[in-house]
């Protein structure tokens, strides 16, 4: 449960106690009072060291206890065994937080565990908060508080970014590279451990707190993803939360037994999530601190159709390739709008985006030439490139920029290349909040994330319509299956039709006779399948027979399959399905992540799934907008709309079927992992069927 009760204990103390301060050069012990003492700090800091009478020039006391005075924080620095007796006494001292440094705890397992449970029943019993163990401590640049709690060997300057880093040694590299970029940082916290403070908690702390615009995250894992969702998709909304997400890779999902298992890997759940509760993902620290200096500076765009101004025809190429190839859009820029720049530009430009000044072009020429383009309103966002000459004035230019750009509703981001007072430009453009890109690939990167933002921001969530299903139906059906597992197919189907998912007429049968006769009944053409306990991937084995259109053509197929698969999987049985009357192969099925809760897949389906991967994938609970915006980010999705003649596909049954698949899902927690592969979408007023089920049940 997120829980801000406290946190300004630990980020606005009155007093500090560093335990295990030292008077050894290069120690933490010393370097956090360092840090205290340096960075300001108004309130009194207590160095505890009993071996030690004075650190740093401040007396020293031998214990907690001894200090006269109240403490709000205590920085732990000292050995991992003497951790619980040193909480025990901060507890009694009234101490409000601890920052535990120390390692030694659950990350090493073992006593390690042990450990961190009785710091954190400690920290209970006393109402402490805990940042930590096994982090480098916090900071808060806040006047009349400045709090550098930490082992930091780099201040950070002081601004309107609060950072989370799960890790501490990245920490250290994190503050490092804000500080080389010009990121001012209003808070920052290595969370270690998080045995008691979360990513989640400290996400909704800054939330509220006006100094903070911008949250930056360092996560290698979400610890509690569905508090983290739902704090961060509330604060989300009020100022951008931007994150690092390490650990891409996933080999538990090869392992999976359904498609949807092995393609919703760890990563994939991670991703949907933060992009589900509006947290932007960025691939590497470069881009977080672009995309923050861009977002403190900057509105979003309210669309996706960008221009280029600049004086060299290579990097305006880069530029617009990668916008393209990003998925936003160069704008069409408006007949007004090249008559403008056609007055005040020489013959040798280009008035078309991207607009090419020419090598020649001085502040005089960018600055007539933006004050046309900024103000066309088929532009949602402006790079200005600019490659400086010798004989241009760099500086000049980027004022020209500045004050033409001075206002306008979209974003505008610059890239300085060249060495001619190129420093001078970059600290003029900054300092208006035009954030500067050294590259132009790099700006269209920023460019992308903000229009992410910004259609996130515009999106309102659709309530979910009000399903007709048999629950106690289910609840009969799956009774007998207490020991967990696959259930048999027919089993599955009809769970699935009890929730209004609809299925293609078939009949089971065990003998090639019965299949025939099977046949018949439902009507050619029709589809044979084998089932067997342990037979999962159908056409693995070639257990599908498709087009069957006569009795013979079945009887002969039923022999086959009874014969050879019988042999390796023993007893079985035969399903004759009527022809699906559809004409395009989806995908829909929900895996339950043990961290994330219920996955939901839609995509593309049939036997090249996995191969194809084509599939998109949402935390759940899913809203009534979640199935159309799955479906409409498959990179084939254009493969349901008509083509070649073929009528589109209906897709709304395909939404509508999986909604009914999660509320089959929150009815019953017990099932694991359903597949229904391929659901074959009919045209529009025609009945689309689900052909084949899969339905893993938990033990009871």
């Amino acid at each position: 449960m997120v829980n801000t009760r406290g946190l300004d204990g630990i980020f606005r103390p009155r007093s500090v106690a560093v335990v295990g301060a030292s008077r050894r050069e290069g120690s933490i012990g010393r370097q956090v009072v360092a840090n205290l003492v340096a960075g300001g700090f108004s309130g009194p800091v207590y160095p505890v060291n009993p071996k030690a009478e004075v650190v740093l020039s401040i007396p020293a006391h031998a214990s907690v206890k001894a200090i006269k005075g109240p403490v709000d924080l205590a920085v732990l620095v000292v050995p991992p065994d003497a951790v619980l007796r040193v909480a025990e006494e901060c507890g009694r001292k009234g101490v409000k937080g601890l920052v535990v440094i120390t390692a030694g705890f659950r990350e090493i397992g073992g006593v390690g565990i042990e450990r961190e449970e009785r710091l954190q029943a400690i920290a209970r019993k006393y109402r402490m908060r805990v940042v930590g163990p096994n982090c480098m401590g916090i900071v808060n640049t806040e006047p009349g508080f400045s709090c550098n709690a930490s082992f930091s060997a780099t201040p950070p300057p002081v601004g309107s970014v609060a950072m989370v880093s799960q890790s501490g040694a990245l920490g250290e590299a994190i503050l490092a590279d804000a500080a080389q970029a010009g990121l001012g940082v209003a808070m920052f916290a290595s969370v270690g451990n998080r045995a008691d403070v979360t990513a989640a908690d400290l996400v909704a702390y800054w939330g509220d707190d006006p100094q903070v615009k911008v949250v930056l995250l360092y996560l290698e894992t979400v610890g509690e993803p569905q508090e983290f969702l739902q704090v961060a998709r509330e604060v989300a909304r009020k100022k951008p939360i931007i994150a690092v997400k390490s650990g891409r890779s996933d080999a538990g999902a090869a392992a999976a037994s359904s498609h949807t298992g092995s393609i919703a890997g760890a990563d994939v759940a991670a991703d949907t999530l933060l992009q589900q509760c509006g947290v932007l993902r960025v691939d590497n620290f470069r881009d977080m601190f672009s995309l923050a200096q861009a977002l403190l500076g900057q509105p979003v765009p309210r669309g996706e159709a960008m221009a280029v101004v600049t004086n060299a025809g290579g990097p305006g190429i880069l530029a617009t390739d990668a916008i393209d190839g990003l998925g936003m859009q160069m704008a069409a820029l408006g007949a007004k709008t090249q008559k403008g720049l056609r007055k005040v530009l020489p013959v040798e430009a280009s008035v078309h985006n991207p607009v090419d000044l020419i090598a020649s072009a001085d502040a005089e020429r960018y600055r007539k030439a933006l004050r046309v383009v900024g103000r066309d309103p088929a532009i949602d966002g402006l790079v200005v490139l600019f490659v400086s000459p010798i004989m241009i004035d760099a500086a000049a230019v980027a004022q020209a920029i500045v004050d033409e750009t001075r206002g306008l509703d979209k974003p505008v981001l610059a890239c300085v290349m060249g060495r001619q007072r190129n420093d001078e430009a970059q600290q003029i453009l900054q300092s208006a909040g035009i954030p500067v890109f050294r590259y132009p690939e790099d700006a269209a990167t920023t460019l992308r994330l903000m229009s992410r933002r910004s259609r996130w921001l515009a999106r309102r969530p659709v309530k979910l319509p009000k399903l007709r299903v048999d629950r106690r139906a289910v609840q009969r059906l799956l009774a007998k299956y207490a020991a967990g597992g696959w259930v048999p197919g027919e089993v599955a189907e009809a769970v699935l039709h009890a929730y209004g998912i609809p299925f293609a007429p078939s009949r089971r049968v065990a003998s090639a006779g019965d299949a025939v006769a099977a046949a018949h009944a439902v009507g050619f053409p029709v589809v044979l399948k084998a089932e067997a306990a342990g037979l999962l991937h159908k056409s693995e084995h070639r257990a599908v027979r498709t087009g069957l259109r006569d009795g013979d053509e079945v009887f002969a197929a039923a022999n086959d399959l009874l014969g050879r698969l019988g042999a390796r999987f023993g007893e079985v049985t035969l399903q004759v399905q009527a022809h699906a009357a559809g004409h395009r192969e989806t995908l829909l099925g929900m895996t339950r992540d043990p961290r994330y809760g219920p996955l939901f897949a839609a995509g593309l389906g049939g036997v090249q799934v996995e191969l194809m991967r084509d599939v998109a994938v949402r935390v759940g609970p899913l809203d009534g907008k979640d199935p159309e915006e799955m479906f409409a980010a498959l990179k084939g999705r254009a493969l349901l709309g008509s083509f070649r003649g073929a009528p589109a596909a209906d897709v709304a049954a395909a939404h509508d079927a999986l909604l009914r698949l999660q509320q089959l899902a929150l009815d019953f927690p017990g099932i694991v992992e359903v597949e229904i592969n391929p659901f074959i979408l009919a045209k529009k007023g025609a009945a689309s069927a689900a052909v084949d089920a899969r339905l893993r049940v938990e033990a009871r």
